[in-house]
């Protein structure tokens, strides 16, 4: 019985990185913003890159609050889309092609979004993670902490919940 042989690394991330870059490119908004995605494995970080359009209380200076919630919610949407395509894209399913040339799956609908504002943004980048709490078929709910210099004192904090995609069938 012969196995096959793995792919090389280089491959494998090349395939994965095409893919996230495929998914977020599906949400202009995303770059609008200038938030970036750093990947190791199946994890997610998002990068808020600084930029003075940010800025929402200029004499504080501060990160304007819409621009967290958005930033929070983004991370939410894009970790638990990424999540729910991973094992597809890993199993060979879902064709990296396909969605590079624009086929995306549908993204989940989101049903409520709360924010807690735990201190003011400060004029420099952000990061944030998202951690999947409960994924089934129908309904998902994801927490979100975004933080600057130090994880452990994060500046916001998200809870949503979201409306999955139905899978496409072939009828459609």
């Amino acid at each position: 019985m012969s196995r096959k042989t793995p792919e090389p690394v280089q491959v494998v991330k090349q395939r994965r990185d095409a893919a996230l870059a495929a998914l977020v490119g599906g949400v202009p908004y995303i770059s609008f913003l200038g938030i970036a995605f750093d990947r190791r494995g199946d994890e997610l970080t998002a990068v808020l890159s600084f930029d003075e359009m940010l800025i929402g209380n200029p004499i504080l200076p501060a990160i304007h609050g819409g621009v967290t919630s958005a930033f929070l919610e983004v991370t939410a949407l894009i970790s638990l889309s990424w999540a729910h395509i991973w094992s597809d894209l890993e199993s060979g399913v879902l064709d990296v092609e396909g969605l590079t040339a624009g086929k995306l799956p549908r993204l989940p609908k989101t049903i409520d979004f709360t924010v807690d504002y735990l201190r003011s943004g400060l004029p420099r980048d952000a990061y944030a993670r998202a951690t999947i709490t409960r994924a089934g078929r129908r309904y998902a709910s994801v927490q979100a902490e975004a933080w600057q210099d130090n994880r452990a004192r994060p500046f916001a904090q998200a809870t949503a919940h979201f409306l999955m995609p139905r899978p496409v069938s072939g009828d459609d």
